[in-house]
């Protein structure tokens, strides 16, 4: 049976629906149409990986360590929030309930917060180490942990600024008549 294009869950950060999740106890809120459009049809699935993995909200600001989403996967990176500590198990917990959640609802396509540790998908706060032993915080090319584990499953991800390409993907995915 084919699931109808209409009917598509869509997964969608929680903070961007206004859930103060972020970890500064804030949110990320869209007024995008589109995204008013999918919750009234009620195929929004919100989701917070950060939270699911076990974080608090507000919690101190994390960053991957001079790496991306796929090398923290692949147990190559962590992930430490701005007082040292590795975070990195809780943000892989995040992700695995991320990806059980999108499984179960059937989710083809996700809309996540950009430049975040989790869910950045094009860019992310990165810490460099520099050679003075220190290190510097720079947005970088890259992606979070979430859409790195999202993508490898077949799930497209895109973030609060791509709602258009999400919804011409979406369309992609309708049956040709």
């Amino acid at each position: 049976m084919t699931i109808e294009i209409e009917q598509t869950k869509v997964l969608v950060s929680a903070c961007l629906l206004g859930q103060r999740v972020r970890y500064d106890g804030g949110h990320s809120e869209s007024g995008a149409k589109i995204l008013a459009q999918w919750r009234a049809e009620g195929r929004v699935v919100a989701f917070c990986p950060e939270v699911a993995g076990g974080l608090g909200t507000p919690r101190p600001p994390a960053q991957i360590v001079d790496a991306n989403g796929d090398d923290v996967l692949d147990g190559k990176a962590r992930i430490l929030d701005e007082t040292g500590d590795d975070v990195s198990a809780a943000f892989l917990a995040g992700a695995q309930a991320t990806l059980e959640v999108a499984q179960k609802a059937g989710i083809r396509v996700a809309i996540l917060k950009s430049k975040s540790p989790s869910c950045g998908s094009q860019r992310i706060y990165n810490t460099l180490p520099q050679a003075d032993g220190s290190a510097t915080s720079a947005l970088v090319p890259g992606m979070g942990i979430t859409t790195a584990l999202l993508r490898r499953h077949g799930i497209e991800v895109f973030n609060e600024h791509q709602f258009d390409q999400a919804l011409a993907y979406l369309e992609s995915l309708r049956p040709n008549p």
